[in-house]
């Protein structure tokens, strides 16, 4: 059966797709995902990303599905300026941004850079005007209006880019929404969750409060980790109705990482039902790409692209696991690119034994198989960790083979 929730390639919980669950959802008729890879990702501690390496992750990016990437701040040098001109060039079908300062000359740039619209950025929250900037919510609000503005005057698409809005003065936030939209009406608002501090809960509000605010602007979520909430938070925004997810490739961005692209596009496509467009399984070789470009290793259980989410050493379920994979997982590893794997070690049993014996081709006496298991009990407990194929193999030499 095919469903929503079940065919060939996932099987997730049908409780999410109940009619008293979807009654709780305003999705929009149109997500799209916005890679900020390019920039924010770039802003991991120790990653620089050269010219050449963002025009190949853009053109993957493109050839995902992903709707919009944000190539770059052409502020930063004449190198990020060059780069982002290039994706331009690539003719992809995504739609290029620039991230710019609310400075007219940063607007220019990007205008010369040839892109198709620019993410403008102030502060808002409470912490970065008083404690970092020192700024008042009136200097906020002229600034983003001239900039809005002139972007607008340019023939730009215009996101406004209030960062740390949650921890913003709700009354200031309200404040600056109400008079920009009165006299600039950008085409989007983003929620920035800049210290990654709010709770899914609060993050719908939030959504809510922003188009009530603005009249029906598109919201646009972008989202930080710092307590393992990024994608949480972004799903659920996009329940509350926001039309653009902003994310990274592999989690990258500053601190703790942002909204991780390949964990968004599945939670909306699998978890909502809702398709996208986005192309899942080409982002496994893009996190592959991103993650050597960058040298950011990612853990081997990283979610959807971890290279060891399908490896079990559990006996339990050993024999399923090749024939049956969605009776293991919730997705199945040929729809990513993967195979299941199974390991030995302490928690073997066996059935797993069994298992790798097929796989060799070899038989043994059931008194030897019995021995042989305790021997990978012994050795997975001794090296502290599973056996590599050529230690079982070892083992195995030990027990006289059946003809």
């Amino acid at each position: 059966m095919t469903s929503s929730w079940k065919n060939e390639n996932w099987w997730v919980s049908h409780f999410n797709f109940k009619e008293e669950v979807t009654k709780q959802f305003h999705i929009p008729h149109k997500v799209e995902l916005h890679d900020a890879t390019l920039r924010d990702g770039e802003q991991t501690a120790g990653v620089v990303l050269k010219p050449e390496e963002k025009v190949e992750i853009a053109r993957r990016l493109g050839e995902a599905g992903v709707h919009r990437i944000e190539a770059g701040m052409p502020a930063v040098s004449e190198q990020d300026r060059k780069a982002i001109a290039d994706i331009k060039k690539l003719g992809l079908d995504s739609k290029i941004f620039g991230f710019v300062r609310a400075k007219e000359e940063d607007i220019h740039m990007c205008l010369e850079c040839g892109v198709d619209g620019v993410i403008i950025e102030l502060p808002i929250g409470k912490p970065k005007l008083d404690l970092q900037f020192n700024w008042s919510v009136d200097r906020v609000i002229e600034s983003s209006i001239t900039a809005i503005k002139k972007a607008k005057e340019l023939g730009l698409y215009t996101v406004f880019f209030p960062y740390d809005t949650t921890r913003a003065d709700e009354a200031d936030f309200e404040k600056l929404l109400t008079e920009v939209t009165a006299e600039a009406l950008p085409d989007s608002v983003g929620i920035v969750d800049t210290m990654g501090c709010i709770l899914p809960e609060a993050t719908e509000y939030m959504v809510k409060f922003v188009k009530e605010t603005t009249g029906g602007l598109p919201v646009e979520i972008h989202t930080h980790n710092d307590f393992g909430l990024a994608v949480a938070n972004s799903l659920r925004a996009v329940a509350a109705g926001a039309e653009v997810v902003h994310c990274c490739v592999n989690g990258m961005g500053e601190r703790t990482g942002n909204a991780a692209l390949e964990e968004v596009a599945a939670g909306i496509q699998m978890l909502y039902g809702k398709d996208i467009g986005i192309d899942i399984p080409k982002l496994m070789g893009l996190s592959e790409l991103v993650e050597h470009y960058t040298n950011f290793p990612l853990a081997v259980n990283k979610p959807i692209v971890g290279t060891a989410n399908f490896t079990r050493e559990s006996g339990i379920g050993a024999d399923t696991l090749l024939k049956h994979p969605l009776a293991m997982f919730a997705l199945n590893p040929g729809y990513l690119g993967r195979q299941a794997k199974l390991v030995l070690g302490k928690k073997s049993g066996m059935t797993s034994i069994n298992v790798r014996l097929q796989e060799l081709q070899v038989t043994l006496d059931e008194e030897a198989k019995k021995q042989l298991l305790t021997d990978v009990k012994n050795m997975g407990i001794e090296k502290k960790r599973i056996l590599t194929d050529e230690e079982f193999v070892q083992l195995v030499k030990k027990y006289p083979v059946l003809q």
